[in-house]
């Protein structure tokens, strides 16, 4: 008789870490538990590009002299943490999920790296990336069922943080690159504001793109971005991050919004289901919940932002011309169809075209933020279904769009079950409102995991 398969485990650090002063244990005995880990899961996987053993086991042995001296630089000092190959390591390559850049290195730390080394976290590696961070998957496989994508772009910081290969991983987002790989693996995934956390040599230089944190808890992942956002600020011409180091208590919301975005259209129905069966948890608790069937401004939002799929592949695109006109001077055939076709469009519009679209994203914008005035924060689902079958697509990214659209704080919270395989819930902010969105999340997750 076969054994049942392994089921995926993920490792918080923070309430791991209350072991660490008192000597029960130690950041070096933490990270050989992700390297065992790491050996069992990795080959069935494939969530890391590369990884530097030696030197997180020298940066969890210095941790651990800290914890026992009482010192720790920061709640997140020896937390093993994973990059994602689109961001810069002096350490390790840095390959963007592309041929063109197979074992490039800058020599340096992207802003965010090098404020997780100052805070003492241990980076074991860079966690694989589609090409660029956009359309093309490059292998790594969900750890809930390897037939099925792990979602992307941040797919392998996903796969690692679920699978407890790594307490957290960074990842960025443009269209659903943090929201859905979140969804699809079961872990938490927290997509600030945009220009929450500061992007210098992250190579996904787009205007809505944002990086934000993968981990095993909510609280890890915004402990994680405030650690980083205390040192490196946000991206230039942007408050960063705004909030307490530690995060805020969950904060009980007076009324919500439900939005069904374009996904309602595409979503399973036991999906439907889930998210329904939440929003009934949550009306029991006393929160009032709006709808684009009760309320006008609503109704609004929803016809706004029905469109935010083609706008954002619109933006995305011009502001993609280039550097991928000069990657395909280089070298054309090392590029993937997907990327010449989004070249091909880009050199097709025009600066007006571009601007038309940005004047349209400010409109949605401002039309979202006047739903602040009468609710706390949004929900809706991740994903409009678990992850499906197949690596050659990381799936629809039609729930998570609309927010990168608005650039306002989304979280995934793994709450829901779809083919008794992970489905997330999502709650959203406003922009800047990071925190608050946070601890409405953290009342959302107490009160619907019931």
């Amino acid at each position: 008789m076969l054994s049942p398969a392994p089921v995926p485990q993920a490792k918080p650090f923070l309430a791991a870490a209350g072991q660490f002063a008192g000597g029960q244990d130690t950041p070096r005995a933490y990270l050989e538990r992700c390297l065992e880990t790491l050996a069992a899961w990795e080959p069935k996987i494939g969530a890391f590009v590369c990884t530097n053993i030696e030197g997180s086991r020298a940066a969890a042995d210095a941790s651990s002299m800290r914890w026992r001296d009482n010192k720790p630089v920061s709640a997140i000092d020896g937390m093993p943490i994973g990059i994602k190959d689109i961001i810069e390591t002096a350490d390790m390559p840095t390959g963007m999920g592309s041929p063109l850049f197979d074992g490039w290195s800058s020599g340096r730390d992207a802003a965010a790296v090098a404020a997780l080394r100052e805070a003492g976290a241990v980076i074991l590696g860079k966690t694989v990336t589609t090409e660029f961070a956009a359309t093309e998957p490059r292998g790594t496989r969900n750890p809930w069922d390897p037939g099925r994508t792990p979602g992307g772009s941040s797919s392998g910081s996903a796969a690692a943080v679920a699978a407890g290969l790594v307490s957290a991983a960074l990842g960025t987002q443009v269209m659903g690159s943090i929201v859905r790989p979140a969804s699809y693996c079961g872990c938490v995934g927290f997509k600030p504001s945009v220009g929450g956390i500061n992007r210098g040599g992250s190579h996904d230089e787009l205007s809505q793109s944002c990086m934000g944190v993968l981990a095993a808890t909510l609280e890890d992942a915004w402990q994680v971005a405030s650690e980083i956002a205390a040192r490196a600020g946000g991206d230039p011409g942007y408050q960063g991050l705004v909030g307490p180091l530690r995060m805020p208590p969950p904060a009980r919301p007076q009324r919500l919004v439900f939005l069904e975005t374009a996904g309602w259209q595409v979503a399973s129905a036991e999906a439907k289901k889930a998210i329904q069966k939440s929003l009934a948890l949550l009306s029991r608790n006393g929160i009032d919940i709006l709808t684009r069937q009760s309320d006008q401004l609503v109704g609004a939002v929803e016809e706004a932002i029905a469109d935010a799929r083609a706008l954002s592949i619109r933006i995305n695109t011009w502001e993609s011309r280039w550097p991928l006109n000069t990657y395909r001077n280089r070298d054309a055939g090392k590029l993937s169809r997907a990327m010449l076709a989004r070249l091909a469009q880009a050199e097709a519009m025009s600066l007006d075209d571009y601007r038309a679209d940005l004047d349209e994203r400010i409109r949605v914008r401002a039309l979202y933020e006047s739903l602040a005035a009468q609710c706390d924060a949004c929900v809706t689902l991740a994903a409009p279904a678990a992850a499906p079958v197949g690596l050659s697509s990381t799936g629809d990214p039609v729930f998570a769009v609309p927010f990168s659209l608005l650039g306002v704080p989304a979280i995934s919270l793994p709450l829901l079950r779809e083919q008794g395989l992970p489905l997330g819930l999502q709650v959203t902010g406003f922009q800047g409102k990071d925190a608050t969105t946070s601890a409405i999340a953290g009342w959302v997750e107490k009160h619907c995991n019931e």
